[in-house]
C-alpha cells in the first residue's frame, strides 16, 4: 500500500534563500522571527496564546533541524521520531509567488518571467483598463494600484457598492485582484468577470486574476469572505498532479490547490473556510485515500490572515493550533504511506511592507523507512520527485529524489 500526503503550509518560510538580496528579502526567516517574538513575549496576546512557541508534532518530524539547515538557527529538537525525515529546499523558480512554489513543489520549476504591474498609479495599462470595462461591462474600477487587501476595500467598499464599479488591484506579485460585494455586485458575477479579465491579461503574462469577494454595509463592518477564487495560467509542462492522474492515480486538491494548478491533473477538489476546517477536509481526503493517490493540501490561513496582515500572535498561534492536529493526520497514516509537510514561500509577519519574502522552506515529513537528513535540497522540485518515485512513476525532468536517502524503495 503506497499513498502519498502533501501539506503545504502555506508561507511558513524557513529564511535562509540565496537569492535572497534579489528580492529584497535578505535577513527575512518567518519561521525563526515568530520563534524569537515568541520567546521575547511579543507574540503574547490575551485569550489567544502566550509564552514560546509550541510546535512539539512539527519538531518531532524535524522542524528544528530543517531551519538549522536553512540559515543555522536553533530550536529545540529534542523528541525527532526515528522514522522522521527533515532538510530545507531552496527554490529555483522566478518570483515568490503562489504559482511558482507549489508548480515548483509539483516537480515543474517556473523558468520565465511573470509579468507584473508597476506600483505608480495607475497601475494597470490605459489599454487594459478601457477592455476591462468594457468587455466587462461595468461602468469603471476602482483602485488601479498596488494595496493590501483589506485596506482598499475600506477605502473603496462604500463607494463600490454605490456605484457598482469593482475594485481592481495588484501587489509585488505577477496577480489582479478584484473585490467585489457578495450580494450588491454579486458572487457569480464576480467569477464572470474575474474569467473575462483573465483572458485580457494572458498577453501580459500574469499569473493570477483572484476573485475577492466581501460582505459588510459600511467601511466599518467590511468584511472578505472565503468564497475567494484563483484564476491561474495553466502549467505550460505536464506536472507531478498531470502524471499522477495520467497513471490512474487520483489527486485529491485540498483548498486552493486546483485553482493553482487552472484545475489540471486534479480529480476532486474539496475545499473549507479556514485552517481548522481545511484539516478536517484533509483528514477526510486520508480517509479516502486508495493505494496510488495523492492528497495535496493548501493552509492558506497562514499567508492570508497573518503573514499578509503582520500579524505575529496571530501566525504563532495558527502554527499552535495546526501542530494539535497534527497526531489526527500521523493516526491516520499506513504502513507504506509519505507525508510530507512544506511550504511554497515565505510571508515573515515581523518584515516591512506585507509581501510574500523569499525564503528557503522546511522539507519535514515520515515515510515508509528509517528517516533520516536529506539535508539542503537545491530545488522544491526534489519533493515532487520524491512523491512520483513513491508512487510508482517514471523520473521526470525536473529534480532529483530523496526517496531512497530516507530508506524508500520503489
Amino acid at each position: 500500500m503506497a499513498r502519498a500526503f502533501l501539506f503545504v503550509l502555506d508561507s511558513f518560510g524557513i529564511g535562509g534563500a540565496a537569492d535572497a538580496e534579489r528580492y529584497g528579502d535578505t535577513g527575512s526567516n518567518t519561521f525563526g522571527h515568530i520563534a524569537r517574538a515568541c520567546a521575547e513575549g511579543r507574540a503574547d496576546r490575551e485569550g489567544l496564546r502566550k509564552g514560546p512557541l509550541f510546535v512539539p508534532n512539527m519538531l518531532s518530524l524535524g522542524l528544528a533541524h530543517a531551519a538549522k539547515t536553512a540559515t543555522g538557527f536553533c530550536f529545540d529538537s529534542s523528541g525527532l521520531l526515528a522514522s522522521a525525515f527533515h532538510g530545507a529546499a531552496q527554490e529555483i523558480s522566478s518570483g515568490k509567488d503562489t504559482p511558482s512554489g507549489h508548480w515548483e513543489i509539483a516537480a515543474l520549476p517556473v523558468r520565465f518571467d511573470w509579468g507584473y504591474f508597476p506600483d505608480t498609479v495607475p497601475a494597470f495599462p490605459a489599454d487594459l483598463t478601457e477592455a476591462i470595462i468594457r468587455e466587462g461591462k461595468v461602468p469603471g474600477i476602482l483602485g488601479n494600484c498596488h494595496a493590501p487587501g483589506t485596506e482598499i476595500i475600506e477605502r473603496y467598499g462604500e463607494e463600490h457598492v454605490r456605484t457598482g464599479k469593482p475594485i481592481c488591484y495588484t501587489s509585488v506579485d505577477s496577480v489582479l485582484q478584484i473585490a467585489a460585494h457578495e450580494v450588491h455586485f454579486g458572487l457569480e458575477r464576480l467569477y464572470e468577470f474575474c474569467k473575462v479579465v483573465r483572458r485580457l491579461v494572458d498577453p501580459l503574462n500574469i499569473g493570477r486574476v483572484i476573485a475577492r469577494p466581501f460582505i459588510g454595509e459600511t467601511a466599518a463592518s467590511f468584511e472578505r469572505t472565503h468564497n475567494r477564487r484563483d484564476y491561474s495560467v495553466p502549467p505550460p509542462e505536464p506536472t507531478l498532479l498531470d502524471r499522477l492522474t495520467a497513471h490512474g492515480s487520483r489527486v485529491i486538491a485540498v483548498g486552493k490547490i486546483g485553482d493553482i494548478f487552472a484545475h489540471r491533473g486534479i480529480s476532486e477538489v474539496r475545499k473549507a473556510a479556514g485552517n481548522m476546517a481545511m484539516f478536517d477536509k484533509a483528514l477526510g481526503a486520508m480517509d479516502d485515500a486508495g493505494d496510488g493517490d495523492l492528497v495535496f493540501a493548501n493552509f492558506v490561513d497562514f499567508d492570508t490572515e497573518f503573514g499578509h496582515r503582520r500579524d505575529v500572535a496571530g501566525y504563532a498561534a495558527a502554527l499552535e493550533a495546526f501542530d494539535r492536529r497534527l497526531p489526527e493526520a500521523l493516526a491516520r497514516l499506513r504502513e507504506g504511506d509519505l507525508l510530507i509537510l512544506t511550504a511554497d514561500h515565505g510571508n515573515d509577519p515581523t518584515w516591512h511592507g506585507t509581501d510574500h519574502t523569499r525564503e528557503r522552506i522546511p522539507v519535514i515529513g515520515t515515510g515508509p523507512g528509517f528517516g533520516g537528513d536529506i539535508r539542503l535540497r537545491a530545488t522544491f522540485a526534489d519533493i515532487g520527485e520524491t512523491v512520483a518515485e513513491h508512487l510508482g512513476l517514471a523520473r521526470g525532468r525536473h529534480g532529483t529524489s530523496f526517496y531512497t536517502a530516507i530508506g524508500g524503495h520503489a
